[in-house]
């Protein structure tokens, strides 16, 4: 079974609109590996309509002109890439791209129990990222939180009534401050409150 990987940029107040506006000074060789480390050797994405645009807007051109980066975007290319979208009439004009078919939820499934190398990855597509979420079928979360307060768009997490618990799998800070922070569903809390968290504050006894 296949696992699905969503990575995104996020700011610390929790904001994934517009990344290239702010997060391009925190990009590093750290960065850099952490992102190949999901999307370098990758050969399926599952993307978002938005993501996808965006991607196939910059990513062809970027492996035609055959600089510093297009051994990257040769990847992104080569990859197989499922687009979730309520809009069908626009073509897909990036090589090896279709639409996903179905119920989302009965294609990840099924797209999970296919053959591959690797995770199936994805890079920002916010709205599918919830819906995976909610549904705990998204495996691992990878969140790269950078060190600024943006103030203004699209968050990460939506309001909704039932919380999401998670496991920290892993942690790493960059020297620029950003946080490599790697998620996956956890079971659910176990209920406590004020009498049990009080039981680990300090004590005169204890100093």
């Amino acid at each position: 079974m296949r696992k699905i990987v969503a990575q995104l940029f996020v700011s610390l107040d929790g904001v994934v609109e517009d990344p290239h506006l702010w997060h391009f000074p925190y990009f590093n060789d750290e960065m850099g590996a952490a992102v190949d480390a999901v999307l370098g050797q990758v050969d399926t994405l599952l993307l978002g309509r938005t993501t996808y645009e965006s991607f196939a807007g910059a990513w062809p051109d970027r492996e035609a002109a055959g600089g510093e980066d297009a051994p990257f975007a040769k990847v992104l290319g080569d990859a197989r890439k499922i687009v979730v979208s309520r809009r069908r009439g626009l073509p897909l004009t990036w090589r090896n791209s279709e639409y996903q078919e179905g119920d989302l939820l009965d294609a990840v499934a099924d797209l999970k129990a296919q053959p591959g190398e690797g995770p199936i990855a994805m890079s920002g597509s916010v709205s599918v990222v919830r819906q995976l979420l909610d549904a705990g079928v998204l495996d691992e979360l990878n969140l790269l939180v950078h060190p600024i307060v943006v103030r203004k768009g699209l968050r990460l997490f939506d309001e909704a009534e039932t919380p999401i618990p998670l496991e920290l799998l892993s942690a790493a800070t960059f020297a620029t401050g950003v946080l490599n922070l790697m998620y996956a569903p956890a079971a659910p809390a176990a209920d406590a409150g004020y009498e049990d968290a009080k039981r680990h504050l300090p004590r005169d006894d204890a100093r």
